[in-house]
């Protein structure tokens, strides 16, 4: 079997973005070596690998997944991804359980802490095409941890999006049912739902 033949056999089972951990159960040194010296993968950062023969994605995100699995999108990158504020975030939102490791990486990220118990509740996997996905937090999470973190995002955020999920037909019931779960943001939620309607 070819040099060729073996590099592609070692790509097969590696999926698109990886960690250097994940190669080494099914290549050894040598051979990872030998495809990124071949040019068939690439480092996207200090450990994380990804194929070259795919479409590009968003090599930031898929950095951010494959150093944190549990890695989310809140706040502004959350919502920019729902269409729900015009802002173009600078800096990716993104969230972790607390006391989660926060890794470094190439991407500007800002990391936040949320309490593991309703790390869950509203996140969903976004695909990053491949194998490769981040956690999103679903439209009505996202405007809740808005009101609830106004105090550090600014209250304006948080009643943009409100504005925009409710005209395009979001319903005020599925939103108190989330917000339901943090107290912290049903008051003023709930008095900007009165403003609103």
């Amino acid at each position: 079997m070819s040099i060729n033949q073996l590099n592609r056999r070692a790509l097969d089972a590696l999926p698109t973005t990886f960690r250097y951990s994940r190669a080494r159960r099914v290549l050894n040194e040598r051979q990872l070596r030998s495809l990124l010296e071949a040019g068939l993968i690439e480092r996207v950062s200090w450990g994380a690998y990804r194929k070259t023969d795919v479409a590009d994605g968003d090599l930031d995100l898929e950095e951010i997944s494959v150093k944190a699995p549990l890695a989310t999108l809140c706040l502004r990158s959350a919502l920019a991804r729902h269409n729900l504020t015009d802002e173009i975030p600078p800096r990716y939102d993104v969230a972790l359980p607390r006391r989660t490791w926060e890794p470094a990486t190439r991407a500007p990220v800002t990391w936040h802490q949320f309490d593991a118990i309703t790390f869950d509740v509203g996140r969903a996997p976004l695909s990053l095409g491949g194998e490769a996905a981040i956690g999103l937090y679903g439209a009505e999470r996202s405007i809740v941890d808005a009101y609830r973190l106004r105090h550090f995002e600014g209250p304006e955020l948080a009643n943009e999006a409100l504005r925009r999920w409710l005209r395009h037909g979001g319903q005020p019931s599925a939103l108190l049912t989330m917000a339901a779960r943090f107290p912290a943001a049903l008051p003023a939620l709930r008095n900007a739902l009165e403003v609103l309607l």
